[in-house]
Protein backbone atom coordinates (compact mmCIF):
# COMPACT_ATOMS: atom_id res chain seq x y z
CA UNK A 1 0.00 0.00 0.00
CA UNK A 2 1.31 3.46 -0.86
CA UNK A 3 2.84 5.38 2.03
CA UNK A 4 0.89 8.54 1.22
CA UNK A 5 -2.41 6.68 1.18
CA UNK A 6 -1.61 5.04 4.50
CA UNK A 7 -0.54 8.37 5.97
CA UNK A 8 -3.67 10.07 4.62
CA UNK A 9 -5.94 7.42 6.10
CA UNK A 10 -4.20 7.72 9.45
CA UNK A 11 -4.47 11.50 9.34
CA UNK A 12 -8.20 11.32 8.53
CA UNK A 13 -8.78 9.06 11.52
CA UNK A 14 -6.65 11.28 13.76
CA UNK A 15 -8.54 14.40 12.67
CA UNK A 16 -11.89 12.78 13.30
CA UNK A 17 -12.97 12.90 9.66
CA UNK A 18 -13.56 9.17 9.86
CA UNK A 19 -13.84 7.00 12.95
CA UNK A 20 -11.32 4.37 14.00
CA UNK A 21 -13.84 1.69 13.05
CA UNK A 22 -14.24 3.15 9.57
CA UNK A 23 -10.46 3.30 9.15
CA UNK A 24 -10.26 -0.38 10.11
CA UNK A 25 -12.77 -1.21 7.35
CA UNK A 26 -11.16 1.02 4.72
CA UNK A 27 -7.64 -0.27 5.21
CA UNK A 28 -8.15 -3.85 3.95
CA UNK A 29 -9.98 -2.43 0.92
CA UNK A 30 -7.09 -0.12 0.05
CA UNK A 31 -4.57 -2.92 0.58
CA UNK A 32 -6.55 -5.23 -1.68
CA UNK A 33 -6.86 -2.55 -4.40
CA UNK A 34 -3.44 -0.91 -4.76
CA UNK A 35 -4.64 1.04 -7.81
CA UNK A 36 -7.09 2.90 -5.58
CA UNK A 37 -4.39 3.87 -3.08
CA UNK A 38 -1.85 4.93 -5.69
CA UNK A 39 -1.00 8.60 -5.52
CA UNK A 40 0.39 10.24 -8.69
CA UNK A 41 2.95 12.93 -8.96
CA UNK A 42 2.38 16.04 -11.01
CA UNK A 43 4.17 14.36 -13.91
CA UNK A 44 1.68 11.52 -13.95
CA UNK A 45 4.06 8.80 -12.74
CA UNK A 46 3.01 6.67 -9.82
CA UNK A 47 5.09 6.84 -6.68
CA UNK A 48 7.23 3.79 -6.10
CA UNK A 49 6.36 1.78 -3.02
CA UNK A 50 7.92 3.66 -0.14
CA UNK A 51 9.56 2.20 2.91
CA UNK A 52 6.92 3.59 5.19
CA UNK A 53 7.47 3.69 8.91
CA UNK A 54 4.55 2.29 10.87
CA UNK A 55 5.86 4.00 14.02
CA UNK A 56 5.19 7.56 12.91
CA UNK A 57 2.87 9.52 15.21
CA UNK A 58 1.94 12.72 13.39
CA UNK A 59 3.31 15.37 15.74
CA UNK A 60 4.12 18.01 13.12
CA UNK A 61 2.14 18.85 9.99
CA UNK A 62 4.13 21.93 9.05
CA UNK A 63 6.23 24.75 10.42
CA UNK A 64 3.00 26.42 11.50
CA UNK A 65 2.71 23.79 14.23
CA UNK A 66 6.28 24.45 15.35
CA UNK A 67 5.76 28.22 15.44
CA UNK A 68 2.55 27.91 17.45
CA UNK A 69 4.19 25.45 19.83
CA UNK A 70 7.09 27.82 20.48
CA UNK A 71 4.56 30.52 21.30
CA UNK A 72 2.67 28.20 23.65
CA UNK A 73 5.82 27.21 25.54
CA UNK A 74 7.05 30.81 25.87
CA UNK A 75 3.66 32.14 26.99
CA UNK A 76 3.11 29.44 29.61
CA UNK A 77 6.67 29.71 30.93
CA UNK A 78 6.37 33.48 31.18
CA UNK A 79 2.97 33.27 32.85
CA UNK A 80 4.26 30.79 35.40
CA UNK A 81 7.20 33.12 36.10
CA UNK A 82 5.13 36.25 36.72
CA UNK A 83 2.14 34.53 38.35
CA UNK A 84 1.52 31.05 39.78
CA UNK A 85 0.56 27.62 38.51
CA UNK A 86 -3.07 28.52 39.24
CA UNK A 87 -2.85 31.13 36.48
CA UNK A 88 -1.23 28.67 34.09
CA UNK A 89 -4.04 26.11 34.24
CA UNK A 90 -6.76 28.48 32.88
CA UNK A 91 -4.34 29.56 30.13
CA UNK A 92 -3.83 25.93 29.15
CA UNK A 93 -7.60 25.46 28.92
CA UNK A 94 -8.04 28.53 26.71
CA UNK A 95 -5.17 27.51 24.41
CA UNK A 96 -6.43 23.93 24.22
CA UNK A 97 -9.91 25.10 23.21
CA UNK A 98 -8.46 27.19 20.37
CA UNK A 99 -5.52 25.09 19.17
CA UNK A 100 -6.69 21.55 19.88
CA UNK A 101 -10.46 21.48 19.83
CA UNK A 102 -10.96 24.03 17.02
CA UNK A 103 -7.80 23.99 14.91
CA UNK A 104 -6.76 20.39 15.74
CA UNK A 105 -3.04 21.13 15.73
CA UNK A 106 -1.06 18.01 16.59
CA UNK A 107 2.17 19.31 18.12
CA UNK A 108 0.47 21.98 20.27
CA UNK A 109 -1.92 19.24 21.46
CA UNK A 110 1.01 17.15 22.67
CA UNK A 111 2.68 20.20 24.20
CA UNK A 112 -0.45 21.27 26.06
CA UNK A 113 -0.95 17.74 27.37
CA UNK A 114 2.58 17.75 28.76
CA UNK A 115 2.03 21.26 30.13
CA UNK A 116 -1.09 20.05 31.93
CA UNK A 117 0.85 17.25 33.58
CA UNK A 118 3.64 19.66 34.60
CA UNK A 119 1.12 22.16 35.93
CA UNK A 120 -0.52 19.43 37.97
CA UNK A 121 2.94 18.72 39.37
CA UNK A 122 3.01 22.34 40.56
CA UNK A 123 -0.44 21.94 42.10
CA UNK A 124 0.68 18.73 43.80
CA UNK A 125 3.74 20.54 45.19
CA UNK A 126 1.46 23.21 46.64
CA UNK A 127 -0.77 20.53 48.17
CA UNK A 128 2.29 18.80 49.61
CA UNK A 129 3.70 21.95 51.23
CA UNK A 130 0.32 23.07 52.56
CA UNK A 131 -1.27 19.83 53.72
CA UNK A 132 0.84 16.71 53.22
CA UNK A 133 4.39 17.44 54.40
CA UNK A 134 3.63 16.64 58.05
CA UNK A 135 1.73 13.43 57.34
CA UNK A 136 3.88 10.39 58.31
CA UNK A 137 4.71 7.75 55.69
CA UNK A 138 6.36 8.35 52.33
CA UNK A 139 3.84 6.22 50.43
CA UNK A 140 0.93 8.21 51.88
CA UNK A 141 2.61 11.47 50.91
CA UNK A 142 3.18 10.32 47.32
CA UNK A 143 -0.39 9.02 47.09
CA UNK A 144 -1.83 12.36 48.21
CA UNK A 145 0.41 14.19 45.75
CA UNK A 146 -0.59 12.22 42.64
CA UNK A 147 -4.25 11.43 43.27
CA UNK A 148 -5.42 14.43 41.20
CA UNK A 149 -3.47 13.55 38.06
CA UNK A 150 -5.61 10.62 36.75
CA UNK A 151 -8.94 12.50 36.80
CA UNK A 152 -7.33 15.57 35.19
CA UNK A 153 -5.85 13.43 32.40
CA UNK A 154 -9.23 11.71 31.99
CA UNK A 155 -11.03 15.04 31.60
CA UNK A 156 -8.37 16.31 29.18
CA UNK A 157 -8.72 13.22 26.99
CA UNK A 158 -12.53 13.30 27.13
CA UNK A 159 -12.52 16.91 25.97
CA UNK A 160 -9.70 16.94 23.41
CA UNK A 161 -9.10 13.30 22.42
CA UNK A 162 -5.30 13.61 22.55
CA UNK A 163 -3.72 10.11 22.56
CA UNK A 164 -0.97 11.22 24.94
CA UNK A 165 -3.61 12.24 27.49
CA UNK A 166 -5.13 8.75 27.54
CA UNK A 167 -1.68 7.16 27.81
CA UNK A 168 -0.92 9.62 30.61
CA UNK A 169 -4.16 8.61 32.31
CA UNK A 170 -3.13 4.95 32.26
CA UNK A 171 0.36 5.70 33.56
CA UNK A 172 -0.95 8.02 36.28
CA UNK A 173 -3.54 5.43 37.31
CA UNK A 174 -0.81 2.79 37.53
CA UNK A 175 1.31 5.12 39.67
CA UNK A 176 -1.67 5.85 41.91
CA UNK A 177 -2.41 2.13 42.25
CA UNK A 178 1.24 1.44 43.11
CA UNK A 179 1.33 4.09 45.83
CA UNK A 180 -2.02 2.83 47.13
CA UNK A 181 -0.58 -0.68 47.45
CA UNK A 182 2.44 0.65 49.34
CA UNK A 183 0.17 2.68 51.63
CA UNK A 184 -1.69 -0.52 52.50
CA UNK A 185 1.63 -2.33 53.03
CA UNK A 186 2.76 0.44 55.40
CA UNK A 187 -0.44 0.09 57.40
CA UNK A 188 -0.22 -3.71 57.56
CA UNK A 189 3.49 -4.01 58.35
CA UNK A 190 3.89 -0.86 60.41
CA UNK A 191 7.02 -0.04 58.40
CA UNK A 192 7.86 3.55 57.53
CA UNK A 193 9.88 2.51 54.46
CA UNK A 194 8.51 -0.65 52.85
CA UNK A 195 10.60 -0.11 49.71
CA UNK A 196 13.78 -0.79 51.68
CA UNK A 197 12.57 -3.28 54.28
CA UNK A 198 10.57 -5.36 51.77
CA UNK A 199 12.76 -4.85 48.73
CA UNK A 200 12.05 -8.09 46.88
CA UNK A 201 8.28 -7.79 47.30
CA UNK A 202 8.41 -4.14 46.22
CA UNK A 203 10.37 -5.02 43.09
CA UNK A 204 7.87 -7.74 42.22
CA UNK A 205 5.04 -5.21 42.52
CA UNK A 206 6.90 -2.74 40.27
CA UNK A 207 7.55 -5.45 37.69
CA UNK A 208 3.89 -6.53 37.67
CA UNK A 209 2.82 -2.91 37.17
CA UNK A 210 5.28 -2.48 34.27
CA UNK A 211 4.14 -5.74 32.66
CA UNK A 212 0.51 -4.66 33.03
CA UNK A 213 1.21 -1.39 31.20
CA UNK A 214 3.09 -3.30 28.52
CA UNK A 215 0.14 -5.68 28.09
CA UNK A 216 -2.20 -2.69 27.76
CA UNK A 217 0.08 -1.10 25.16
CA UNK A 218 0.18 -4.35 23.20
CA UNK A 219 -3.60 -4.56 23.28
CA UNK A 220 -3.80 -1.20 21.54
CA UNK A 221 -0.94 -2.14 19.20
CA UNK A 222 -2.35 -5.48 18.08
CA UNK A 223 -5.80 -3.98 17.50
CA UNK A 224 -4.31 -1.73 14.81
CA UNK A 225 -1.47 -3.60 13.12
CA UNK A 226 -1.34 -1.16 10.18
CA UNK A 227 -1.26 1.77 12.63
CA UNK A 228 -3.72 4.07 10.94
CA UNK A 229 -6.00 4.94 13.87
CA UNK A 230 -5.66 6.82 17.13
CA UNK A 231 -5.05 3.52 18.93
CA UNK A 232 -1.56 3.25 17.45
CA UNK A 233 -0.60 6.66 18.84
CA UNK A 234 -1.93 5.67 22.26
CA UNK A 235 0.20 2.52 22.05
CA UNK A 236 3.23 4.61 21.01
CA UNK A 237 3.03 6.76 24.14
CA UNK A 238 2.35 3.77 26.37
CA UNK A 239 5.41 1.99 24.98
CA UNK A 240 7.47 5.14 25.51
CA UNK A 241 6.58 5.05 29.21
CA UNK A 242 6.55 1.27 29.60
CA UNK A 243 9.93 0.51 28.01
CA UNK A 244 12.10 2.28 30.63
CA UNK A 245 9.81 1.14 33.46
CA UNK A 246 10.12 -2.47 32.34
CA UNK A 247 13.86 -2.11 31.81
CA UNK A 248 14.65 -0.72 35.24
CA UNK A 249 12.20 -3.03 37.00
CA UNK A 250 14.16 -5.96 35.50
CA UNK A 251 17.56 -4.36 36.17
CA UNK A 252 16.62 -3.82 39.83
CA UNK A 253 16.68 -7.58 40.30
CA UNK A 254 20.28 -7.65 39.06
CA UNK A 255 21.37 -5.30 41.85
CA UNK A 256 19.01 -6.34 44.60
CA UNK A 257 21.93 -7.54 46.68
CA UNK A 258 24.34 -4.74 45.80
CA UNK A 259 23.32 -2.43 48.66
CA UNK A 260 22.27 0.25 46.25
CA UNK A 261 25.73 0.74 44.70
CA UNK A 262 25.53 0.16 40.96
CA UNK A 263 28.61 -1.08 39.11
CA UNK A 264 30.89 -0.71 42.12
CA UNK A 265 34.49 -1.69 41.39
CA UNK A 266 34.60 -3.42 44.76
CA UNK A 267 31.90 -5.85 43.71
CA UNK A 268 33.44 -9.14 42.65
CA UNK A 269 30.49 -9.84 40.39
CA UNK A 270 30.94 -6.80 38.15
CA UNK A 271 31.35 -8.77 34.94
CA UNK A 272 28.48 -11.09 35.80
CA UNK A 273 26.21 -8.11 36.50
CA UNK A 274 27.33 -6.45 33.27
CA UNK A 275 26.44 -9.58 31.29
CA UNK A 276 23.00 -9.67 32.92
CA UNK A 277 22.41 -5.99 32.11
CA UNK A 278 23.40 -6.54 28.48
CA UNK A 279 21.12 -9.60 28.28
CA UNK A 280 18.16 -7.60 29.63
CA UNK A 281 18.80 -4.69 27.26
CA UNK A 282 19.24 -6.99 24.24
CA UNK A 283 16.06 -8.89 25.17
CA UNK A 284 14.04 -5.65 25.25
CA UNK A 285 15.63 -4.54 21.99
CA UNK A 286 14.57 -7.85 20.43
CA UNK A 287 11.02 -7.26 21.67
CA UNK A 288 11.14 -3.78 20.13
CA UNK A 289 12.24 -5.20 16.79
CA UNK A 290 9.46 -7.79 16.82
CA UNK A 291 6.68 -5.33 17.63
CA UNK A 292 8.31 -2.53 15.58
CA UNK A 293 8.69 -0.11 18.49
CA UNK A 294 12.02 1.71 18.79
CA UNK A 295 11.27 2.86 22.34
CA UNK A 296 12.56 -0.49 23.54
CA UNK A 297 15.87 0.20 21.83
CA UNK A 298 16.35 3.76 23.05
CA UNK A 299 15.30 3.05 26.66
CA UNK A 300 18.29 0.80 27.26
CA UNK A 301 20.96 3.10 25.85
CA UNK A 302 21.86 4.79 29.15
CA UNK A 303 22.14 1.46 30.94
CA UNK A 304 24.14 -0.02 28.09
CA UNK A 305 26.60 2.90 28.12
CA UNK A 306 26.92 2.68 31.92
CA UNK A 307 27.63 -1.04 31.66
CA UNK A 308 30.32 -0.63 29.02
CA UNK A 309 31.92 2.24 30.97
CA UNK A 310 32.04 0.12 34.13
CA UNK A 311 33.65 -2.81 32.34
CA UNK A 312 36.19 -0.54 30.62
CA UNK A 313 37.12 1.14 33.90
CA UNK A 314 37.57 -2.25 35.50
CA UNK A 315 40.01 -2.90 32.67
CA UNK A 316 42.03 0.14 33.84
CA UNK A 317 40.91 2.49 31.10
CA UNK A 318 40.77 6.04 32.46
CA UNK A 319 37.34 7.49 33.28
CA UNK A 320 37.14 10.03 30.47
CA UNK A 321 38.39 7.63 27.83
CA UNK A 322 36.06 4.90 29.09
CA UNK A 323 33.03 7.15 28.62
CA UNK A 324 33.98 8.10 25.07
CA UNK A 325 34.87 4.54 24.08
CA UNK A 326 31.54 3.35 25.50
CA UNK A 327 29.66 6.06 23.60
CA UNK A 328 31.47 5.09 20.40
CA UNK A 329 30.71 1.38 20.82
CA UNK A 330 27.06 1.90 21.74
CA UNK A 331 26.62 4.53 19.00
CA UNK A 332 27.90 2.16 16.33
CA UNK A 333 25.61 -0.56 17.70
CA UNK A 334 22.58 1.74 17.57
CA UNK A 335 23.42 2.89 14.04
CA UNK A 336 23.63 -0.72 12.88
CA UNK A 337 20.20 -1.43 14.39
CA UNK A 338 18.69 1.80 13.07
CA UNK A 339 20.01 1.45 9.52
CA UNK A 340 19.19 -2.23 9.30
CA UNK A 341 15.89 -2.06 11.19
CA UNK A 342 13.74 -3.40 8.34
CA UNK A 343 16.18 -6.18 7.50
CA UNK A 344 16.48 -7.19 11.14
CA UNK A 345 12.69 -7.24 11.49
CA UNK A 346 12.41 -9.37 8.38
CA UNK A 347 14.89 -11.91 9.76
CA UNK A 348 13.50 -12.01 13.30
CA UNK A 349 9.80 -12.00 12.45
CA UNK A 350 10.33 -14.78 9.88
CA UNK A 351 11.29 -17.08 12.76
CA UNK A 352 7.94 -16.59 14.49
CA UNK A 353 4.80 -18.68 13.96
CA UNK A 354 2.69 -17.57 10.99
CA UNK A 355 -0.30 -16.87 13.21
CA UNK A 356 1.75 -14.44 15.31
CA UNK A 357 3.27 -12.81 12.22
CA UNK A 358 -0.21 -11.98 10.94
CA UNK A 359 -0.96 -10.03 14.15
CA UNK A 360 2.24 -7.97 14.09
CA UNK A 361 2.85 -4.83 12.04
CA UNK A 362 3.73 -5.86 8.46
CA UNK A 363 7.40 -6.28 7.62
CA UNK A 364 8.45 -3.73 5.01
Amino acid sequence: MNEQALSGLKQAASDGIISDAQADKLLPYLVAKPDVSTVFRDGGEADSPAHSDTETPRFVRGFHDILITIGVVVVLAGLWGVATVFAVLPAIIVLAEILVRRQRLALPAVTLTIATAIAMGGVNEYIYNAFVANIPGEAVQVFLMVFLLPPVMAIFYWRYRVPLALAGLFVAAALLALTGIFVVMEQITGSADVLVEYRLLSLMIFLIAALSLFALAMRYDLSDRYRVTRRSDIAFWLHLATAPALLYALLAFVFIGAGGSLFSAEESGLYGSAVLVICVVVMLMLIGIIIDRRAFVTSGLVSLIATVVAVLRQGEISGGNAVFVAMLAVGVFVLIIGIGWSSLRRIVVAQLPVGLQEKLPPVI
